[in-house]
């Protein structure tokens, strides 16, 4: 069992190849709770295998890895459960409602909840109450990803992470689901959103970590009613390089 003390989401100087390429090459990043990370870097940077080696998916080959003080290598099971994922593409079942959805991924995860608590996870990710209890095979990308964000939400559990969490969705909702997640937060959880969205990063993020070649290159944390100055974020986003260094 965890400590009450474990930090929720801990990588030093992780290390994971395939064959003889380094896709994580000393990766450090801790997340504590109540606290919002955004991870942002290029294709091929290694946010993927970061998701995967949190999950359990991916073994390091050196380094340490730690969810809520449990290695995911050595017992995924044990790490999931601390773990609420919200993929990118999302596997939902086109038979079932959104309701039924909900319920069904919920009762998998031993965190079976009445509807009213479905109900208002669904209202507060932004699904219209009349597609509540519509079958999935007519819901557009948008609206899968309000039914799976809801689910995710819905499960009391220390660390979420999310995988382009608001790809799909119109200004409206992208501005719901961070309300959303403000409140995760604020409930003690530790969230790590990988991202292409600089923008949106900056609205909720409390740090934008930078990842290249593997590794987190640089961190901004958020201060002052402006929160980040985006064009110097941006301009680091863009160069991958040391527009910001120093």
């Amino acid at each position: 069992m965890p400590s009450p003390s474990s930090t929720p989401i801990l990588l030093e100087d992780l290390t994971v190849a395939y064959r003889d390429h380094r896709v994580l090459n000393g990766l450090c990043l801790t997340v504590g709770p109540g606290s919002i990370t955004a991870l942002l870097g290029g294709n091929g940077a290694g946010k993927s295998t970061t998701l995967s080696a949190l999950l359990g998916f991916t073994r390091a080959q050196s380094g340490r890895i730690a969810v809520c003080g449990i290695d995911p290598g050595d017992d995924p099971d044990a790490a999931r459960r601390h773990i609420a994922f919200l993929p990118e593409n999302v596997a939902l079942y086109d038979h079932l409602s959104a309701v039924e959805n909900a319920d069904y991924l919920l009762a998998l995860g031993d965190g079976r909840q009445g509807r009213d608590a479905i109900v208002d996870a669904l209202r507060a990710a932004g699904l219209q109450e009349r597609a509540w209890d519509q079958r999935l095979g007519g819901f557009s990308k948008g609206m899968r990803q309000k039914v799976a964000i809801a689910v995710a939400l819905l499960r009391a559990v220390p660390v979420l992470l999310l995988d382009e969490p608001t790809s799909g969705l119109d200004p409206r909702a992208t501005a719901d689901f961070n309300a959303l997640l403000a409140a995760v937060r604020d409930r003690g959880t530790a969230v790590l959103m990988v991202t292409h969205d600089l923008l949106g990063a900056a609205d909720v993020a409390d740090r934008i970590a930078f990842l290249e070649g593997g590794r987190v290159t640089h961190q901004v944390q958020a201060s002052g009613p402006e929160r980040f100055d985006v064009r110097a974020l941006h301009a680091r986003f863009q160069t991958g390089g040391a527009a910001l260094a120093a």
